[in-house]
């Protein structure tokens, strides 16, 4: 296609033949730049095919980063026991042995899955301050008080104020454990996904038991709750004691304008707490809570619009935990309070597994633990009703 001849052979007159060939050069770019663009879109393609590819691999499964070491004993660990590998493996700065016979560090696939579970599930994690340490407890001043000030002139003296007294809190860390069991013969099946496994087991009977001890725990072995801190009457409560308000009925809210007992609830909390404030019930408090009006025959409680969002009672967040005490005599049955200034979860970040195939024959039994705490740095940031 260089040349622009006749079908006889013959070259073509000079002005046709020039139209010819500009015409041929035309259509050589055409074609080139077609096959530019096709390069591009399939180039486009094999990077998008790539990342579904990625996007599709399980993260637990057994094929998934079979070349990092660390995912690679873990495996051989807690399938057959072998532990030779995981001595003295590093990870990240730390070791994956730990002293004294207490256990390996588990792979992070499965901390991650196990962390995943623990902060989504409804839980105080998710209201609270979250604090991770390296140490066996957690200390914060707070201040109980505020700084007094006054006014001054350019021609008198400026009086000394006064300052505020600062109050130390420590906070420990417990130790939570959990023992699921497997049967080595499942172990050795390699289609088992024991990651997966091991985490969901995990994660089930830490994120239940963190629950309930937020809520309740007596601080004995465990984190201390915040219904189990110090209350006093709201007017008499001070800084180190929760404030609580009657519901004005008798083990039930007042038979009328129940809802005026949640308006003072509200209100009952400083300014100060209450624009990050939230309400805590259980699923029963809550149904009897929506189905209050106002005057006007409007629903107090409004659910919300966007998938992943609480719903909203008086215009505040609720958070549904199942650990709060149902409506009855004398019970805490509702909550209110800016929790992440009130109440403070302090958490190690090693979770651990100890492989014992030995006490519950021919089951294995994985010792996992994990070590957290929890309490109320700030008792002014947290209001409970108590039904009369």
């Amino acid at each position: 296609m260089t040349e622009v001849k006749a079908a006889a052979g013959t070259e073509l007159p000079g002005e046709l033949g020039a139209e010819m060939l500009g015409f041929v050069n035309e259509l050589k770019q055409f074609r080139s730049d077609i096959q530019k663009q096709l390069k591009v879109q399939e180039d486009r393609m094999t990077i998008m095919d790539r990342k579904s590819i990625s996007r599709a691999r399980a993260p637990l499964s057994a094929e998934a980063d079979q070349g990092a070491p660390y995912q690679k004993a873990f495996d051989a660990y807690v399938r057959h026991g072998d532990d030779a590998a995981l001595r003295g493996l590093p990870l990240e700065g730390k070791a994956m042995t730990s002293t004294s016979d207490g256990g390996f560090l588990v792979a992070p696939t499965v901390a991650m899955q196990v962390q995943d579970v623990l902060t989504g599930t409804a839980s105080l994690r998710r209201i609270a301050n979250v604090v991770t340490v390296e140490s066996a407890s957690y200390e914060v001043l707070v201040d109980m008080g505020d700084i007094a000030h006054g006014w001054a002139s350019e021609d008198t003296a400026q009086a000394e104020t006064g300052t505020p007294t600062v109050q130390r809190v420590v906070i420990p860390v417990h130790e939570l454990s959990a023992m699921p069991k497997a049967s080595q013969r499942l172990l050795d099946d390699s289609a088992f996904d024991v990651e997966s496994w091991l985490a969901g087991r995990i994660a089930d009977k830490f994120s239940r038991a963190e629950a309930a001890a937020f809520v309740k725990g007596d601080g004995i072995n465990k984190p201390k709750g915040f219904l189990t801190h110090a209350t006093a009457p709201h007017h008499e409560a001070g800084d180190s004691r929760i404030g609580t308000l009657l519901s004005g009925g008798d083990g039930d809210f007042a038979e009328g304008n129940p809802a005026d007992a949640l308006i003072d609830l509200v209100y009952s909390l400083g300014a100060q707490y209450r624009a990050n404030a939230s309400f805590v019930m259980n699923s029963k408090t809550a149904a009897a809570v929506r189905k209050m009006r106002d005057a006007d025959g409007r629903f107090l409680w409004t659910d919300s619009l966007a998938l992943g969002q609480p719903a909203q009672l008086l215009g505040y967040p609720v958070l549904i935990c199942e650990e709060m005490p149902d409506i009855a005599r004398g019970a805490a049955a509702i909550a209110f309070g800016d929790f992440r200034a009130g109440y403070t979860i302090v958490e190690r970040p090693d979770l651990r597994v100890l492989r014992d195939p030995f006490s519950a024959k021919p089951h294995v039994l994985f010792y996992a633990t994990k070590r957290v705490g929890g309490g109320v740095t700030d008792a002014r940031a947290i209001k409970l009703m108590i039904f009369g």
